[in-house]
């Protein structure tokens, strides 16, 4: 079974890591009433999608 010879430096494993960071979600506002929500969601406020109603909100 393959063994490393030398340990790999903390700097090296950093470069390595540098893309496992978390990114945060893409907010875009309803065009109907404007609220901030995910990308391609039905938003929570109005509950509409794609410019249809999809649920029933009580307003």
């Amino acid at each position: 079974m393959a063994v490393p010879k030398r340990k790999h430096s903390n700097s090296r494993s950093g470069k390595r890591r540098s893309h496992d960071r978390l990114t945060a979600r893409q907010l875009q506002s309803c065009p109907k009433c404007g609220t901030p929500g995910p990308t391609h969601t039905v938003c929570a406020n109005c509950g509409q999608y794609m410019g249809r109603v999809m649920v029933e909100t009580e307003e």
